[in-house]
C-alpha cells in the first residue's frame, strides 16, 4: 500500500477515535464519515448535512463477517446477494446494534454496505469498527459525483480531508439499495 494512503488512514482513524469528522472516498461517492458507535460524532454529521435525525444514515464495513455483530437475525438469501452483487449494494437490515442509537432508523432498521474499494476497506479493516458513510453535501442538494464537487462549507466542517482520490474526475453513483424485512421479504429501494 502507498505511504501516502496509509498516512491517510492513520490520520482519518486518529481524528474518528477522538470523535471527528472525515470527508473520504469510498466505493461510490465522497462521503462523510465517523466512527459509528459514537453517537455525538454521529450527531455532528447530521448537523453539517442540515439533515433531520430521522432520516438515517448508512454503515460501511470491510467484511461480511462483521455484520452479523451489527444486526439481529440475517436471512440466509442475504449472503447469496452479497456474494453475486457486481457493484456497491447497501442492504437495510432489520434489528441495528452495537452501534449508535441515532444511526438506527425508528423501525430499528440498519443501512450497511460492504465496501471493496481501496482507501475504505483498508480504513474500516483498521479502524475495527463500523464507519458512517453519508453523502458529503447538505441535505436537499445533489451528491457531489467527485471531490471537486464537494462544497467549501462541508470541506470546512469536517475535521480531516482524505488527500487519496481528489483529482479523481470519475463520475461515481450511489449504490443500489434493498430491504430486508423481518420476514425475510426483500424490497428493492434504489437500482
Amino acid at each position: 500500500m502507498e505511504d501516502a494512503i496509509k498516512e491517510d488512514i492513520k490520520n482519518a482513524i486518529k481524528v474518528m477515535k477522538a470523535g471527528g469528522i472525515i470527508l473520504y472516498p469510498t466505493d461510490t461517492i465522497w462521503g462523510l464519515g465517523c466512527d459509528a458507535t459514537n453517537e455525538a460524532a454521529v450527531k455532528k454529521i447530521f448537523d453539517i448535512k442540515k439533515r433531520e435525525d430521522s432520516k438515517s444514515m448508512l454503515v460501511l464495513t470491510d467484511a461480511a463477517a462483521k455484520i452479523e455483530r451489527l444486526v439481529g437475525d440475517i436471512p440466509p438469501i442475504i449472503w447469496d446477494l452479497v456474494e453475486v452483487s457486481d457493484k456497491p449494494l447497501t442492504i437495510i437490515y432489520p434489528g441495528g446494534k452495537n452501534m449508535a442509537k441515532n444511526l438506527i432508523a425508528e423501525d430499528g432498521s440498519v443501512g450497511i454496505r460492504i465496501t471493496n474499494e481501496t482507501f475504505s476497506k483498508e480504513l474500516c479493516f483498521q479502524f475495527r469498527m463500523p464507519v458512517v458513510s453519508t453523502s458529503a453535501n447538505i441535505s436537499g442538494e445533489p451528491s457531489p459525483a467527485n471531490f471537486s464537487e464537494i462544497s467549501e462549507e462541508i470541506k470546512n466542517a469536517v475535521d480531516y480531508i482524505v488527500k487519496y482520490r481528489q483529482n479523481d474526475k470519475t463520475k461515481s453513483k450511489p449504490s443500489s439499495i434493498i430491504k430486508v424485512e423481518a420476514d425475510g421479504a426483500i424490497k428493492i429501494i434504489r437500482e
